[in-house]
């Protein structure tokens, strides 16, 4: 395992859409564990493949229960909305307010390419939709209601 630049805002590789994982190859489970330990490390709770520079469809979240792998993911169902302060690793020290689904359900891989469904609520939908959104190449900025803030704790950062 190792630590990967995270990719800021600005750098085009977060612009872009993400290519479907045919299969789970070493290079893969390397991405996965390297995006493991680099969230972790930067105290975020979700972090998606763009964001380490590498455009495939593949997020890592932990919002305090255990980390979840999500290879090719996409939501098939959401309601409710909330609306929350929302962080990013690829903008340190700022969020904005962003609204989202209260509740999603979603479908995708694990990694041994088992295709499963999660339903998911409050900060787990959010972070769902937040790194869903980074693989279709859009960061929270661009949804954010009113103006980006100053946040003095990052622990909080998808």
């Amino acid at each position: 395992m190792a630590l990967r630049t995270i990719r800021m805002l600005g750098d085009p590789v977060l612009n872009k859409v993400c290519r479907e994982v045919k299969e789970v190859t070493p290079k893969i489970s390397t991405l996965i564990s390297d995006m493991l330990e680099t969230m972790y490390d930067a105290n975020g709770v979700g972090l998606a493949a763009p964001q380490v520079g590498v455009l495939k469809r593949v997020v890592t979240i932990d919002v305090g229960d255990g980390p979840l792998i999500m290879i090719n993911p996409q939501i098939l169902a959401s309601d409710g909305t909330q609306t929350a302060g929302e962080g990013c690793l690829s903008l340190p020290g700022k969020a904005g307010q962003v609204t989202r689904p209260n509740h999603v359900v979603a479908r995708a891989y694990n990694e041994q390419m088992q295709e499963f469904e999660i339903d998911a609520t409050e900060l787990l939908a959010r972070a769902i939709c937040h790194e869903i959104d980074h693989l279709e190449g859009h960061m929270y900025t661009e949804f954010v209601e009113g103006d980006i803030y100053e946040v003095e704790d990052e622990g909080e950062e998808e």
